[in-house]
């Protein structure tokens, strides 16, 4: 995302971009080292893409006084991971070791715990 782009977000939309972001960095990572990633540029783009928001969260740290890592600290609670990209025909039989890794990861997990609870 361009920068003009990132400065137009809210706060806590740019941090919530930022942990979509990471949680993408995973994804590719586990795919890297599963053979799956095709295009190992995107491993860049995302670093390049997370550094990128990082210093304009850090630019409003600063104009607004606060410390480091504050508007993350802040708004990291409010964020919930989007679905994992859909498979292509044939992948999802496969299923894999995988499947769900980077959801416990970032405790994705816990909200699946929480509505096995209830139901």
């Amino acid at each position: 995302m361009e920068r003009s782009k990132l400065m137009e977000l809210g706060d806590e939309a740019l941090v919530h971009h930022e942990l979509a972001l990471e949680r993408d960095l995973v994804r590719a990572r586990f795919q890297l080292k599963t053979g799956q990633l095709e295009n190992t540029s995107v491993l860049a783009m995302l670093r390049k893409d997370i550094a990128r928001a990082r210093t304009e969260q850090r630019r409003r740290e600063l104009a607004a006084g606060l410390g480091k890592n504050a508007l993350r600290e802040k708004y990291r609670h409010t964020f919930r991971p989007t679905e994992a990209p859909k498979a292509e025909a044939g992948e999802e039989k496969a299923g894999g070791f995988l499947k769900g890794v980077a959801d416990r990861f970032f405790g994705g997990d816990k909200q699946q715990e929480s509505e096995g609870a209830a139901g």
